[in-house]
């Protein structure tokens, strides 16, 4: 294998090794409706987009094995790993992203999970609760769901921290040096969603009747009698994460 291919690997693959799949949000509405009394609920309605890292793993590492066969030979010119699936491999993606979104669908919150082929799931999800605990989205454990697009947590006895990471452009570069190898990922023929890395377009709204102390939106907030409302219009391109602060009732 020569040197810029085995880099390459690594870059790409080494830093998502502990993920099964990564999700993206594809076309969707997302609420979140927070109250002064803690009570809170979360929606999101739409697109869901995959990227199978562990068949990712399987084509680069095949590739890197096909480079250094050829590496005996000084008039072979290395080639850009060709990540695209073949039938066998795509239909057998096709039948763990079914069994995916059959799994999800009897967790909590999920109304409708449902497959529609070149890695796009379709999502309805809604839950309601009391934040006594940070509560995040999406996330399951056993079916590698691991890097959440929105994130609350309950900062000492009366503030409410959000952030919505996964609703701005992709960027893992808090998470062992992701974010460069996703970068370079788009460039190539991504097993599944192709658009997974391009294809956010949306809008996140945050409501709440508690004290809103700070968020970053440069439209601000809208008033209706006690409730402030924000609205992030969100695409691939948007360079910050939507964030906000909000005091509600204190715990006991």
């Amino acid at each position: 294998m020569t040197r810029w291919l085995r880099a390459l690997i690594l870059a790409l693959i080494a830093p998502l090794a502990l993920a099964g799949c990564l999700f993206f949000p594809g076309k969707f509405e997302s609420t979140l409706t927070i109250h002064a009394d803690r009570s809170f609920t979360y929606s999101y309605k739409g697109e869901v987009l995959a990227v199978d890292i562990e068949s990712l793993m399987g084509k680069a590492m095949q590739a890197g094995m096909a480079e250094g066969a050829k590496a005996k030979d000084p008039k072979a010119e290395p080639k850009m790993p060709d990540l695209k699936l073949n039938p066998e491999e795509k239909a057998k993606q096709d039948e763990n992203f079914r069994k995916l979104a059959a799994e999800l669908a009897k967790e909590t919150g999920y109304r409708t999970v449902e497959y529609r082929g070149e890695g796009v799931f379709y999502v309805d999800y809604q839950i309601s609760g009391v934040l006594s605990h940070a509560f995040t989205f999406p996330y399951n454990y056993d079916n590698h769901v691991l890097l959440p697009w929105l994130l609350v947590e309950v900062r000492g006895k009366d503030v409410v921290r959000i952030k919505a990471p996964g609703f701005a452009r992709p960027d893992m570069g808090g998470m062992g040096g992701m974010s460069s190898g996703m970068g370079a990922m788009g460039a190539f023929p991504m097993p599944g969603a192709e658009n997974a890395f391009t294809g956010m377009d949306g809008t996140f709204t945050l409501i709440t009747d508690g004290e809103l102390l700070s968020q970053n939106n440069e439209d601000g907030a809208t008033t209706t009698g006690t409730t402030r409302t924000v609205v992030w219009k969100v695409n691939s391109n948007t360079p910050d994460a939507p964030m906000a602060s909000i005091r509600v009732r204190p715990t006991p």
